[in-house]
């Protein structure tokens, strides 16, 4: 044995020496970032996150916190579970989401809603416009079958395993890994039925921001999307950023732009009323 095998104080000081080492897929310590929008200051700034092609990223934000990823490359698949972050037993129902809104095309103003009838995020900001409800996101079967390989520590991770990464630094199981909404990656339902995926690759950049109307627990996954038709496994880095934001008002044009919706606040309203 040479090196650092056999020399624990040699393992212990090349550990040291990558203090300071900076990759673009690391959390930033403190956060910092130079393009908060305006009326934002640094101290508002709780997360930044450069989450890696094929990585993932979880955050327990408060009531109020805006939620901004951005596509960086054009290719990213922002794969999202929610849940309430004091009782994690709720969370994000995509069938919900869909039906209630008596839509399933996400974009600007709409809404993701748990399954006990509360809003969890709201989508404040869309730069996309190509997201998808219908697909879930990749397993290690799936995986498998289309790239030969899926393991969750292989060279074509999948996002339900690392879904189960993210919930598991919650105390979170498998059980608790729920059908997602896919952020950047879109599908469109034919006449027909069929389903048509537009996943790009699109122009860099492109952005989304969300609102948390309770305290909740994000779990991010990017890795490609289900039915990407490409042969290779592609995607490329996704950012977050969030910082602190006032709480939703009475009059908020989200809050009361439908019947549905505002049904919806006001169940958030009564739960916090406790």
């Amino acid at each position: 044995m040479t090196g650092t095998l056999a020399n624990p104080l040699a393992a212990r000081d090349h550990a040291r020496a990558m203090e300071g080492t900076v990759v673009e897929s690391m959390p930033v310590l403190p956060p910092v970032a130079g393009d908060l929008p305006a009326g934002v200051g640094a101290d508002d700034l709780l997360w930044e996150e450069t989450i890696a092609a094929g990585g993932y990223a979880t955050r327990r934000l408060l009531r109020g916190t805006r939620l901004r990823l951005i596509d960086l490359k054009g290719d990213a698949c922002a794969s999202l579970n929610v849940f309430n972050a004091e009782m994690p037993t709720e969370r994000l129902n995509v069938a919900d989401t869909v039906k209630v809104q008596w839509n399933a095309y996400l974009g600007q103003g709409k809404l993701l809603l748990s399954d006990m009838g509360r809003v969890l995020l709201s989508i404040l900001e869309d730069g996309a416009g190509t997201h998808d409800t219908f697909c879930g996101t990749s397993n290690a079967a799936t995986n498998t079958a289309k790239y030969g390989e899926g393991r969750n520590s292989g060279a074509y991770p999948n996002g339900r395993d690392r879904f189960l990464l993210g919930a598991a630094k919650h105390g979170l199981g498998r059980r608790d890994v729920h059908p997602c909404v896919n952020l950047f990656k879109g599908t469109r339902i034919e006449e027909d039925g069929t389903i048509t995926p537009q996943v790009g690759p699109y122009e860099p950049g492109r952005s989304v921001v969300l609102r948390a109307e309770m305290d909740v627990i994000v779990v991010i996954a990017n890795c490609p999307h289900v039915l990407d038709p490409r042969e290779d496994w592609t995607v490329t880095p996704l950012r977050a950023s969030a910082w602190r934001g006032p709480v939703t008002p009475e009059d908020d044009a989200v809050r009361t732009a439908t019947p549905e919706g505002l049904r919806a606040f006001l169940n958030v309203e009564d739960y916090f009323r406790r």
